[in-house]
């Protein structure tokens, strides 16, 4: 399996590009873990949650996945709710579904060091 982390995501304006068939976006999913796969009105995307620390943090947290997107030419949907809920979807609007930009993306995202950013919460035993 290629490493889709150091793959590079091909311009939307290319003509060879399709949204990709269910079963090869079950495929792929396996090669980004934490992502979930959705179905939203015939279109499937890439989503994932996190809870961070702080409303700035939150802010700080898009402010790395923004600086990736541009240097990627691929932008996710991204989504604070509440005070320090963030989530990302991540489809390709141009074909109204998902490529492997998608998947490119969702990868390079789980590279990155998001930890001093997260609210991580200990189970009770």
């Amino acid at each position: 399996m290629d490493d889709l982390s150091i793959k590079k995501c091909v311009p939307c304006s290319s003509k060879e590009l399709r949204a990709m068939t269910e079963e090869a976006a079950h495929h792929l999913s396996k090669q980004v873990p934490g992502w979930n796969l959705v179905n939203e009105g015939d279109a499937w995307k890439l989503h994932r949650s996190w809870k961070v620390k702080t409303f700035m943090r939150g802010m700080e947290f898009f402010q790395l996945i923004a600086a990736l997107a541009e240097a990627e030419g691929h932008h996710p949907d991204l989504h604070l709710v509440g005070w320090n809920n963030v989530k990302i979807d991540i489809w390709t609007h141009a074909v109204g579904g998902l490529t492997e930009n998608d998947f490119i993306l969702a990868a390079k995202i789980n590279k990155l060091n998001l930890y001093p950013l997260l609210r991580i919460e200990v189970a009770n035993e």
